[in-house]
């Protein structure tokens, strides 16, 4: 297959079980689709296993968009490079002690013990030297003591990835340079990476963290990349592989290679950005992401076309200073597997992947999966899935079901399978209420926006649940990350650390360093070839009420006065939490957001329907929540619907890589972007 448009893109996510590519033509506005399963020993091949089935070359397309987890599944799996750690005198311990709490998680387990640091303590050097609060040096720092430090831990210990974060290095980062600049000279097979280059900011425990997880991912994304890169430019690509950050945009490869840790949750971030792009377009004011793919559910607030977005996560465990969605992740997907603790029905975390792959894939999978599920109860087609490029077995997955599940419970197959989407969805539930009702916003306000393989076969099922009342299926849901990914934008962000009062004197002081952090923000836009008409900078504070711990993000604009920006303050925190307060305001730290626009397809409007009811393709029995019985669905190609047409319930629409299930309660409509707009079934 080619492609035979001059102006075509590109964007590939890759998933824990399957690679999505999509084009796009920018004459057309045809989107077209292709899967490849997932290749964990060999992660670029399943990239051009998925490209591959839409084009032959690659030489029309004028942009390449990548989203990849790769580096998140290193940190999660425990498989990144062994990382040396460079510090302060007296502060080698500082990773291991981190916050010396208990996660709330395990607030009442006595047994409790911490997991084991990254990084060993022999791995671990400190170095005489000291920078105060204010960046004034105190202590120069020992060079000498810095070559020993990299002798010990490149030629005795063998290590191919040093970090270095030394203490308020934020206020001035010259010792983490010098220190970087002598390691680099004297290792330049090494890599190297500097808690500053990454993050600004203040608390030494979280940017220690940060600069460790970046340096455990850089050499298997730089090493992927590089493959990457050279594999499409011998298919033809000669415009720049961009990398989607996780918390939203892209950059390019060469930046990203520079800090692989912005990357993490590249490819979730892609679904939250079209949803976004969505919001604007249909003027949606509210709108919660539904993302299940093969290994996770990920969900997203989107309030006026702006995503939720945190400057603090957590992987794992451990925690990371970067700009990124604020998105709640679940440990569920449709390969997530079903299985018995002690007489009690769980689902996930752990998932059959890409490989083995559920029981009905017939590779030597052998715990029942939520697909496997899916087919019991009759929502998937055996014949089709895939568009009927892979071959299933439907008897091999209701067998599992049977014995791992029905028997042990002593119930039927049908109650056994249905229990499984009862405890997903209770899960579900939770995620969502964290993001939605504990920062008192009410779920039943906003429309479920679903997507990847399994959103919109859940979806239904979630919006009944949380009495949601519309449901919205995109075009192109199995790969609507990677949809998300063309509308992206390049953005990168700097930040720096000034913990001041929140003055008209302070916002007049600060503007040198808000200029510094505008240029450095103007070079890499210049870097990466935008043209300055198409340059934006976004000014933000992060303000608290003095005394406080965290803050909340405020943008500037201009002729914003020290109370203008404490009233906006006061009435974000008002809707967050529910209250203001008389205090006084900090700032925390300064942030520029550094933009450079891109052209993006848009939304196309289907022609009306030329009959007011669609035909259905086919009939199949099937498990209707709604009454709890197994009942005749007719089933629908989505190809064969058009703007306007309408459908009631049961029913099931089929786009070979993904499948919408609409119970007894519930009516699809088709919008005239030939959206699925699904309503009813609340309570």
């Amino acid at each position: 297959m080619s492609q035979d448009s001059g102006r075509t893109r590109f964007a590939v996510d890759i998933g824990g079980t399957f690679v999505d590519a999509i084009s796009y033509d920018d004459a057309t506005g045809e989107l077209r689709l292709h899967k490849a399963s997932t290749t964990p020993d060999a992660p670029a091949r399943g990239v051009l296993d998925a490209v591959g089935g839409l084009a032959d070359r690659l030489d029309d397309v004028e942009a390449f968009v990548h989203g990849t987890t790769l580096g998140l599944n290193a940190i999660l799996q425990r498989r990144g490079a062994d990382v040396g750690i460079i510090t302060n005198e007296g502060f080698r311990d500082l990773l291991e002690i981190a916050r010396a709490n208990v996660p709330s998680q395990y607030m009442y387990d006595f047994s409790y013990a911490p997991p084991p640091p990254l990084v060993p303590r022999r791995h671990r050097v400190g170095v005489p030297g000291r920078v105060d609060a204010q960046g004034t040096v105190i202590e120069p720092l020992d060079e000498d003591a810095v070559r020993e430090a990299g002798r010990v831990l490149v030629e005795e210990h063998g290590l191919r990835s040093l970090a270095i974060c030394f203490l308020h290095s934020y206020a001035n980062p010259e010792h983490e340079r010098l220190a970087a600049r002598i390691l680099r000279e004297a290792y330049p097979e090494v890599s190297v990476s500097t808690s500053t280059d990454i993050t600004r900011e203040y608390r030494e425990y979280e940017r220690t963290s940060t600069v460790t997880l970046d340096a455990y991912i850089r050499p298997v994304l730089n090493d992927y990349i590089a493959t990457l890169e050279s594999r499409l430019n011998d298919s033809g690509l000669t415009h720049p592989l961009h990398i989607m950050r996780s918390g939203g945009g892209a950059m390019t490869s060469e930046l990203a290679r520079q800090a692989p840790l912005m990357t993490v949750l590249s490819g979730p971030a892609g679904g939250v950005v079209g949803a976004s792009f969505l919001a604007r377009e249909q003027n949606l004011p509210k709108v919660i992401t539904f993302d299940v793919g093969g290994t996770s559910l990920d969900c997203c607030v989107i309030e006026d076309g702006e995503p939720g977005e945190v400057h603090e996560a957590a992987i794992d465990g451990f925690p990371l200073l970067i700009p990124i969605f604020d998105i709640r992740t679940v440990g569920a997907g449709g390969g997530s597997i079903a299985w018995i603790d002690e007489g009690l029905l769980k689902v996930g975390p752990h998932s059959a992947g890409a490989v083995p792959g559920p029981v009905a894939y017939r590779a030597g999978g052998t715990e029942p999966t939520v697909t496997d599920v899916a087919l019991v109860l009759g929502y998937l087609d055996p014949s089709g899935f895939l568009d009927g490029d892979m071959t299933i077995d439907a008897d091999a997955a209701r067998a599992a079901v049977r014995t791992e599940l029905a028997e042990p419970l002593g119930v039927d197959v049908t109650k056994a399978a249905a229990s499984v989407f009862q405890v997903l969805l209770a899960r579900t539930v939770g995620a969502l209420r964290e993001i939605t009702v504990e920062r008192a916003l009410d779920p039943r306000e906003f429309a479920l926006l679903a997507f990847g393989g399994a959103g919109p076969l859940l979806a239904p099922m979630l919006a009944r649940e949380m009495g949601i009342a519309t449901t919205i299926v995109p075009q192109v849901p199995a790969a609507f990350s990677a949809f998300g990914m063309l509308m992206s934008d390049l953005e990168y962000e700097f930040a720096t650390t000034v913990l001041r009062p929140l003055t008209d004197e302070t916002l007049a002081a600060v503007e040198d360093t808000f200029a510094e952090l505008e240029g450095q923000g103007e070079e890499v836009l210049s870097a990466q070839g935008v043209k300055p008409e198409d340059r934006t900078l976004i000014r933000r504070l992060d303000v608290r009420y003095h005394g406080q711990e965290h803050s909340l993000g405020i943008d500037l604009v201009p002729g914003d006065t020290a109370a203008s920006v404490l009233a906006r303050f006061s009435e974000q925190h008002e809707a967050r939490y529910g209250h203001a307060m008389p205090e006084p305001g900090q700032i925390l730290t300064l942030r520029v957001r550094a933009v450079g626009r891109l052209a993006k397809p848009g939304l196309r409007e289907l022609p009306p329907a030329g009959t007011a009811t669609p035909e259905p393709i086919a009939e199949r029995p099937a498990f209707d929540v709604a009454t709890g019985e197994t009942v005749p669905f007719p089933v629908y190609a989505r190809a064969t619907l058009g703007a306007g047409h309408e459908v009631s319930g049961p029913a099931i629409v089929e786009e070979g890589t993904s499948t919408t299930v609409i119970f007894g309660d519930q009516r699809l409509t088709v919008d005239r972007y030939g959206q699925l707009v699904i309503t009813g079934g609340q309570a």
